[in-house]
């Protein structure tokens, strides 16, 4: 059996222009004091990594790697989230996502998706130089307005879009296996691949590709009613990345799992720091135990109520906690009779 690593941290949701989330040298340092042992970057800030560099440069990973050792934490992953969401777009979301690409490329959706593609290329042959073999990203989506179909849909919309999803994917997932890299896709609403039907659905289009897998976070499924601990059940050899982020839903006679367009603060679903919500996190380490995943357990911090910094530091106590070290032996070892075969078929009424 095998133990997850951790605790690990996102800094996404940390990143910013005061000290000491402002640089690579002072981040890193306060995810060791908050108590992590590692960080997974979030590719797109320029604050903390040059993608470019990493891409090109075995050295400047290196580099990168050695400041983050230095201050007590290793690098966990490299996501491409915001560039991911970019391989995808329907055009209903063009002004939206445009504030993600580089500012060369808005307001044309053919070259911000050259753009994003190239980046995430770039984001995997960066993992590759940094010896990280798997890498966290979204999907895009292309369906998700028809999500909740009002006129029905046409027939055969879902499954084009679908096609295309893939088509796009598809150099992609093969540049990644060129490079030993596993691409999770976060399963999350907003992107077509936001449960397990749709994680199907596409890679039954890329013919079981090897290098499409699944970055598992529970929160995504507690706020649309799906078993999360089901879920591992029945996907474990895809889940190859973790968040642990929690949630929680308490569905008034006003809302439900699609808030009122309310704030976050006031939905009946909406993200708690680790611990405030309603995850059985308990079960979920349980069972990747019994799966043998051997991953990171990376904290994403997003909560409507709590301080970032607190959540971060309980963050860490919390994994800790929570983390399995597997057996190596069985509980009722102590009463081995010590038997053989030739005992065994006369226990079993089979001897000679």
């Amino acid at each position: 059996m095998k133990n997850i690593k951790g605790p690990a941290l996102f800094l996404a949701q940390f990143a910013g222009d005061d000290a000491p989330f402002s640089s690579w040298g002072d981040i890193t340092k306060w995810a060791a004091d908050c108590g992590y042992a590692g960080v997974q970057v979030p590719s797109w800030d320029a604050r903390l990594i040059d993608l470019d560099k990493a891409a090109a440069s075995k050295d400047y990973c290196d580099e990168f790697k050695g400041v983050a050792q230095a201050n007590g934490v290793e690098v966990t992953e490299l996501s491409t989230h915001l560039q991911g969401q970019l391989v995808a777009v329907h055009p209903a979301y063009n002004e939206g996502f445009d504030g993600f690409a580089d500012p060369s490329v808005r307001g044309n959706p053919k070259a911000r998706q050259e753009w994003a593609v190239d980046q995430v290329k770039k984001a995997i042959t960066a993992s590759r130089n940094m010896g990280i073999d798997a890498h966290a990203t979204f999907s895009g989506a292309l369906a998700w307005p028809y999500m909740y179909p009002w006129p029905q849909r046409p027939a055969g919309l879902v499954e084009t879009a679908f096609d295309e999803l893939a088509a796009r994917w598809l150099p992609i997932l093969n540049h990644a296996d060129e490079n030993g890299v596993d691409v999770c896709y976060e399963i999350h609403p907003g992107e077509d691949l936001h449960d397990g039907v749709t994680f199907e659905m596409f890679l039954d289009r890329l013919n079981g590709h090897a290098r499409c897998n699944m970055l598992y976070d529970p929160s995504h499924y507690v706020l649309q009613c799906l078993d999360y601990i089901d879920n591992i059940d029945i996907y474990h050899e895809r889940i190859k990345m973790f968040h642990v982020k929690d949630a929680e839903l308490n569905p008034t006679g006003r809302q439900g799992v699609y808030g009122g367009y309310q704030s976050w603060v006031d939905r009946a679903g909406r993200f708690r720091s680790l611990g405030d919500g309603q995850v059985d996190f308990g079960a979920i380490f349980s069972k990747l135990a019994q799966y043998d995943f051997d991953g990171w357990a990376v904290v994403e911090w997003e909560c409507a109520l709590k301080h970032p910094e607190d959540g971060a530091r309980e963050g860490a106590a919390f994994v800790r906690d929570h983390m399995i070290r597997v057996t190596e032996r069985a509980f009722d070892d102590f009463a081995d009779g010590g038997t053989d075969e030739v005992a065994n078929r006369r226990m079993l009424g089979i001897g000679d």
